[in-house]
């Protein structure tokens, strides 16, 4: 149980308030485990079963958020994380290109492509900066 205890010590030298820990049903955890979080106040909380599928958008969502938005700002207190967490959900979402959906956003369809020379010589092309220039957005001027 050398692992749930070094987990709580490090919440605890963070001063982490945390009462839930979301885990998957692997068979790693024991418990033993769950006794070791109960006893630091935390609850265990599993995912439901037979659910694969959320465990690998999270995991794949975490360090695109850590790298593209946590990394570059300075968050001043918890409300102005939430806001640029929403934002950045809102930016991946609506506007971000996702290689799996062929470059188009979740949420919006790519545009019929630029083909005709003349549009491609006079192309305009526009940005948007959101939260304070940490995240871009850029369209084609109509």
């Amino acid at each position: 149980m050398r692992l749930g205890r070094d987990l709580v010590l490090e919440l605890q030298d963070a001063g982490s308030r945390a009462r839930f820990l979301i885990r998957d049903r692997d068979s790693k955890f024991t418990q033993a485990f769950d006794a070791v979080l109960a006893g630091a106040g935390l609850e265990a909380v599993t995912s439901g079963a037979r659910m694969p599928r959320r465990n690998s958008l999270i995991q794949r969502w975490l360090p695109t958020c850590r790298g593209e938005l946590l990394d570059c700002t300075l968050s001043w207190n918890q409300s102005h994380l939430l806001h640029a967490l929403r934002e950045f959900e809102s930016f991946c979402s609506g506007h971000r290109p996702h290689r799996a959906l062929g470059q188009a956003a979740p949420l919006r369809s790519l545009p019929e492509p630029t083909t005709r020379p003349g549009q491609i010589v006079h192309l305009e092309i526009h940005r948007q900066d959101r939260l304070g220039g940490t995240l871009h957005e850029y369209q084609q001027a109509a």
